[in-house]
């Protein structure tokens, strides 16, 4: 029986992409760099906003110094519109509200930074909506990497076998083979099915109220 079920935040929960898209391009443009278009950042995201950065940087720019300057430049942006256009994904708030029913806890861990995450998790959903929300923390590496995963299955008293994790990208899926768990892969985030069938998702679904019949 399952008690715990933890999603990403980016692609799952949220569509976050403009608002993203929208921060990078803001600095790059102010430099008189190339930006992207939404789709091409779809395949930026996912491990990070540093990684973020790096990825929009013209090659010969990636230096650490430049990754972190801009980085800095970034996070002020993102500060000021990571509302602006961010929307749960249609069906999402029904699914937990559902789980939440059954007795399910449900958490987030995010590759955004902590603050970002929480604050945008607490304003969508609602103070208390999950019963833990982890981003990106100094010191603790991102995933794939499993480590915050078994910080939230250590708070929440939760075992591996009863615990599912809820991703749209392979970032997901690889994080829930490290930390031993099974892996939902969601169609409608930012990747698609051929990334998630790639990577070993163990199920694969393309509504979010697919997931409430694995609770029935």
């Amino acid at each position: 029986m399952f008690k715990l079920v933890i999603f990403d935040l980016d692609g799952t929960l949220v569509n976050s992409i403009f608002d993203l898209g929208d921060s990078v391009n803001y600095v790059l443009e102010e430099e008189g760099l190339p930006c992207f278009d939404y789709e091409t950042y779809k395949h930026f995201v996912g491990n990070g906003t540093a990684k973020l950065i790096e990825r929009a940087l013209p090659e010969g720019m990636r230096t650490k110094e430049n990754i972190e300057s801009f980085h800095k430049r970034f996070a002020e942006q993102y500060q000021k519109r990571c509302l602006d256009k961010t929307k749960p994904y249609e069906g999402i708030p029904k699914v937990l509200e559902f789980l939440k029913e059954k007795g399910i806890k449900i958490a987030v861990a995010s590759n955004k930074p902590d603050q970002f995450a929480g604050f945008i998790v607490r304003s969508i959903f609602g103070e208390g909506c999950f019963d833990m929300v982890l981003g990106k923390r100094e010191g603790v590496p991102t995933k794939p990497d499993p480590a915050i995963i078994n910080d939230i299955l250590a708070e929440l008293g939760a075992e591996a076998e009863q615990t599912l994790i809820v991703g749209d990208s392979d970032v997901d899926v690889i994080t829930a083979h490290n930390a031993g768990i099974k892996c939902i892969g969601c169609e409608w985030g930012f990747r698609g099915r051929e990334e998630l069938e790639t990577a070993g998702a163990d199920i694969i679904i393309s509504r979010p109220e697919e997931l409430n019949e694995l609770f029935r």
